[in-house]
């Protein structure tokens, strides 16, 4: 049984459209993050397999639109659970408060590596973060001072590198994969540089090389099987499922693999989240299989099922306490955000 997916109308229509909101449902709905979705999706399809619950509906909507619809309302038409690559920001925290949203239970459940990658007709790459960052800025350093962006290829901001047109498939600004992209590649170079003034800056040009493709990371995917000399970037997961058709860029030296992903030495890693509403918890009885199958052992262990379709997975004494947190329904403060 495959998990109920919302497009076109969305999930908020969806909600709508269902049961009255006084009363009680048995289908958990949950939004958020397209990285994630992979992972809440087959805790989703074994949810409905295997207990007498629906399958969830999950809509992917990026972890900014997940936070967004979240946080807008503690009614039972609004979503029960939140994914989220990227962890919660205050400002969204803040809303959600402002909204009656006051019970929030914060749930990591491993970590993921940002994949830059191309179609395997291309030779293996190895790219340093400036290079990307000198490729994708608006404003770049040349002779000392910031300037529109010149570089038309690769081998214009570095002779070793291909001569192929710089074009890059990647995610919209209301995604936690966008967020953790600027974050640790754009911002991470720039904050080192004198000429940006040693402060973070991740401002993406707009003359057409930087192409936003969405919350559909398997549309990244297709594109790049299609458009060879393009490159894109997605969660780890949909480069090892599409390893026959593609390949990850090393970046600063270091390849896209599992140890490298979760010991932190691959630059581009970060942690995976969800979020519940736990005021729900007594009119969607569902929510406390679904949470507790997705922190099981069975899933997110070092043996579970999600780390067969992509998940890297925490180490043992932090898998541990985040399961007792969890099952505790520790509730979420402003000051864990910060």
């Amino acid at each position: 049984m495959k998990p109920s997916v919302v497009t076109g109308i969305g999930l908020a229509a969806v909600m709508a459209a269902s049961i009255g909101t006084a009363h009680a449902r048995d289908q958990i709905r949950i939004v958020g993050s397209s990285t994630v979705f992979p992972f809440s999706s087959y805790v989703a399809e074994e949810l409905g397999a295997t207990t007498k619950w629906p399958t969830p509906v999950i809509e992917s909507t990026g972890s900014g639109g997940g936070a967004k619809l979240f946080c807008d309302s503690n009614d039972m038409d609004s979503p029960d659970i939140t994914n989220a690559s990227r962890r919660m920001k205050p400002s969204e925290f803040e809303r959600c408060q402002e909204n009656g949203v006051t019970d929030i239970t914060e749930a990591k459940i491993g970590s993921d590596g940002i994949a830059f990658a191309q179609s395997n007709e291309n030779d293996p790459i190895n790219l340093t973060r400036e290079q990307i960052a000198m490729a994708l800025l608006d404003k770049v350093p040349v002779d000392g001072k910031l300037v529109d962006n010149p570089y038309k290829k690769w081998s214009d901001i570095d002779s070793s590198l291909p001569d192929r047109e710089i074009r890059l498939y990647g995610a919209p600004t209301t995604s936690g994969t966008r967020d953790a992209f600027d974050e640790m590649v754009l911002e991470a170079v720039t904050e080192e540089m004198e000429e940006y003034g040693n402060e973070a800056y991740s401002n993406i040009r707009k003359d057409g090389v930087y192409i936003d493709s969405g919350e559909n990371d398997n549309l990244i995917v297709q594109k790049l099987t299609k458009d060879t000399e393009a490159f894109g970037y997605f969660g780890y997961s949909f480069l090892e499922e599409n390893s026959d058709k593609l390949n990850g860029a090393s970046i600063d030296g270091v390849e896209p693999e599992p140890e490298a992903i979760s010991s932190g030495e691959y630059p581009i890693a970060r942690s995976l989240w969800f979020y519940i509403k736990n005021s729900h918890a007594d009119e969607v009885p569902a929510m406390a299989d679904y949470v507790e199958l997705f922190m099981s052992d069975k899933m997110i262990s070092d043996l579970g099922y999600l780390k067969g379709i992509g998940l890297i997975t925490l180490p043992q004494a932090e898998l541990e306490e985040w399961q007792e947190r969890v099952a505790n329904r520790a509730k979420l403060e402003i000051s864990d955000l910060k």
